[in-house]
């Protein structure tokens, strides 16, 4: 079990949920939150991390606040001001590398809905990021306006639902036309038969358990090859 934290590096503020592995150390990855916050789901798969090997923190992007239901966490999420985002990740990322925990060179991460965007995004932000996992990521970029070509020499994961349009959707193959162009690596997978959120298992309704397995066993294996 992982628990909260607040941390200042480099004259940065950050908060969020750290979770650290039973060998005392470990590869860096980094956990975007849903739409909903950083929610009982997103601090489980921290820990499921953790117990997987990883030092995995979740930022708390929405600073203590979430959302139970559709319209407040749509309000959230487009409050939300993606520049800080961005930076907070960032931060994260280089803040973690400096622990005595962390046993690898450069950090993974992975998001889900939302934070699937934001997770591959942030491959165009921080030098320190060199691999991430995009559950389900959103349909389009322009918000993030990415630099794609900052993608050079990494890598990323896309796992995509049926019901979002699969690894055909044009937000998808966006990313994976961009990052290939610019030197990085881009795999996708599709889920058949799933809905949006399949890997959520506090969302009985979409929640798809032989997909959701699948799709992490390939994340940790993902996330063990990248980050030496």
């Amino acid at each position: 079990m992982g628990s909260k934290i607040s941390y200042t590096f480099q004259g940065r503020t950050g908060e969020g949920y750290l979770a650290l592995p039973e060998s005392g150390a470990g590869p860096i990855v980094i956990v975007i939150q849903e739409w909903w916050g950083l929610v009982g789901h997103i601090t489980d798969v921290t820990d499921r991390f953790a117990a997987a090997g990883f030092v995995a923190f979740a930022p708390d992007l929405y600073h203590g606040q979430a959302a139970a239901e559709p319209d407040t966490a749509k309000k959230l999420m487009m409050e939300l001001d993606l520049n800080q985002a961005g930076q907070e990740i960032s931060n994260a990322a280089s803040y973690l590398l400096s622990l005595p925990e962390s046993s690898s060179k450069s950090v993974g991460v992975v998001g889900f809905c939302m934070g699937g965007s934001l997770a591959i995004w942030s491959g165009t932000l921080s030098e320190k990021v060199s691999a991430t996992v995009g559950f389900y990521p959103g349909a389009s970029w322009e918000r993030h306006a990415p630099v794609w070509k900052n993608y050079s020499g990494k890598s990323t994961m896309i796992h995509c639902a049926e019901g979002d349009g699969t690894s055909s959707a044009p937000g998808i193959q966006e990313a994976v036309r961009e990052i290939s162009a610019a030197g990085g690596s881009a795999i996708t997978f599709d889920y058949e038969g799933t809905q949006h959120a399949f890997f959520n298992d506090d969302r009985p309704q979409v929640y798809a358990p032989i997909a959701a397995a699948l799709a992490w066993e390939r994340t940790l294996d993902f996330f063990f090859t990248k980050l030496k």
